[in-house]
């Protein structure tokens, strides 16, 4: 299928930067460009945050009932063309069709859920201390235009983990998406304005990334700003939003434990680990990364995950029968050859990949480490890629103190038939999330986000809502 010119759209509607400039968007499975996306400039920002102020005023103002179906409108709409936006999302991401299909469907699924969440926004009356005629109340506003800064390996869902909970809780938002994936973003938008979303209520720009934060977090306009990507560049926006005291809410980088316990289900942890790491290629915040397994089953552990690695069958997402597609740009496939080779030097052993695949396309091997020292690189920075680095312990709890040792703080997963080793690991496990014995599972109605250097705030679950409302405490005598 052909790929779109991508615009910016702003108060309702499509439009081409004010002085025409265009970036290229390049397919990483060809290497070859595929489309422009339009380059937002500052007189464009400044017509995006004048309709997103006059977007919020009628938004804030309909009836959440009424706002409730426009949102399932654009859910329904998001099904019906999910074959569509899939293909437009795996030509410029690269993830598999099959799994660009499911982010766009459980896109659809998490506006649904914050579709009817946005009915329950509810304040409470406060007896008074006093006379029965003062009527106290708690109210729960919308906090105002809203700021979101969504990456490439999600276009889709880490926009909407956004823009649903706002749009529940009465806000409008602008999004700055990602150069590199344009059209899925747009198509999405394109949903919600065919549901029938009033003028301003959502815009999307697109462009130099440190320019428009820099010019929209400051800006008395926005009222919170929203973020996914890596942690320092989270820190710096969150000390620009401090700065001009804006609400923020922070999804940053992970670095997930995998714990296997010496009880594990060997079989059922490899196959779930083959799964969750090479999802989009590893380029997952959540995917798995240390891999911290039971001396007593290390060798059978890493023999399975090493079998999968070496059976996954590598291309173009559109390809069928693709299981793994390329990794989004160069930048991540040096990264790759950058941790394999500081863990080879060091002492670890390959027992799967550790190469780019092919001359053409960003295409990297699944690849296995094993015996990976403590301070080889990729034990201490985020990978973002298809590569699992395995160590052995000799118990939970030496597992759970390698596990907190990093500043990293999002999501882990252990596996275990041990009531006991599954209580330590809920209690003391340093993560906003953490899965046993399962793959990740998160849905709408869950809290999804990270403490410590991983972020703050929530994306899921109605704590999502409240990061978009303000309180107001009000008292009403009647006289």
């Amino acid at each position: 299928m052909s790929y779109p010119h991508v615009r910016l759209f702003i108060d309702g509607q499509w439009q081409d930067a004010a002085d025409g400039r265009t970036l290229p968007v390049f397919n990483p499975a060809t290497d070859q460009e595929i489309g422009r996306v339009a380059h937002a400039g500052t007189p464009d920002l400044e017509r995006a945050l004048a309709a997103a102020r006059k977007g919020f005023e009628t938004w804030r103002d309909m009836p959440a009932i009424e706002r409730s179906k426009i949102m399932r409108r654009a859910a329904v709409l998001l099904r019906e063309r999910a074959d569509l936006i899939a293909a437009l999302l795996t030509q410029e991401q690269g993830k598999p069709l099959a799994e660009a299909r499911g982010e766009v469907l459980a896109g659809a699924e998490i506006i649904d859920w914050f579709a009817d969440e946005s009915l329950r926004v509810y304040g409470r009356v406060v007896p008074s201390r006093g006379s029965l005629a003062l009527r106290q109340m708690v109210l729960r506003e919308p906090v105002g235009p809203v700021a979101a800064f969504t990456p490439w390996n999600f276009p889709i869902n880490q926009i909407v983990r956004k823009l649903a909970p706002a749009l529940a809780a009465g806000c409008s938002m602008l999004i700055k998406a990602a150069e590199e994936t344009p059209a899925s973003p747009a198509a999405l938008v394109q949903a919600f304005a065919d549901a029938g979303m009033p003028p301003g209520v959502i815009g999307l720009v697109y462009g130099n990334p440190a320019e428009i934060s820099s010019y929209l977090i400051p800006n008395p306009v926005i009222r919170k700003i929203t973020f996914t990507g890596s942690t320092p560049v989270g820190k710096q926006l969150a000390a620009m939003a401090g700065q001009h005291m804006k609400r923020m809410t922070m999804e940053l980088g992970g670095h997930a434990p995998f714990i296997v316990a010496e009880d594990a289900d060997i079989a059922l942890a490899a196959k779930i680990a083959g799964a969750t790491k090479f999802r989009n290629a590893g380029q997952v915040c959540i995917s798995p990364t240390r891999f911290l397994v039971h001396e007593a089953v290390a060798d059978e552990f890493a023999a399975a995950l090493s079998e999968r690695a070496r059976t996954l069958k590598l291309g173009d997402g559109l390809a069928e029968g693709t299981q793994m597609g390329p990794l989004a740009n160069p930048r991540r496939l040096d990264a790759m050859q950058r941790f394999t080779e500081d863990a080879l030097r060091r002492g670890a052993k390959l027992l799967a990949g550790g190469q780019r695949d092919g001359a053409t396309g960003q295409f990297w091997q699944p690849t296995i480490l094993a015996d990976v020292p403590l301070d080889a690189a990729v034990f201490n920075e985020e990978p973002f890629g298809p590569l699992a680095a395995i160590r052995r312990i000799k118990s939970v709890e030496e597992a759970i103190q390698e596990a907190n040792r990093l500043s990293f703080g999002l999501a882990a997963y252990a596996f275990t038939r041990s009531l006991r080793h599954a209580d330590l690991l809920s209690r003391h496990l340093e993560v906003g999330m953490l899965w046993v014995n399962t793959p990740a599972l998160p849905s709408a109605e869950l809290h999804f986000g990270g403490i410590k250097d991983s972020g703050h705030g929530s994306e899921g679950g109605p704590e999502a809502v409240d990061a978009y409302l303000n309180l107001k405490s009000v008292a009403v005598m009647n006289v």
